[in-house]
């Protein structure tokens, strides 16, 4: 293949399966690393959600327990 006339996105596609000919676990590792310090930007935007869902159905719980 000409690398010269390679369009960049065949490029990227090229270098991104090389690397992981190269380095298997890598992608694997980033995952783990990414979602181990993840953030709210990270989360979808269900996930998002849910998450403001189960605070305030909390939220509720606790005030009619401690009323």
């Amino acid at each position: 293949m000409n690398t010269d006339k390679e369009t960049p996105e065949n490029r990227r596609e090229r270098l991104r399966l090389e690397e992981l000919k190269r380095n298997p676990i890598g992608n694997l590792n980033d995952a783990f690393n990414r979602a181990s310090s993840g953030s709210f930007m990270d989360m979808g935007w269900k996930s998002t959600g849910l998450l403001i869902l189960v605070l305030i159905v909390g939220f509720i719980i606790v005030s009619i327990f401690f009323k």
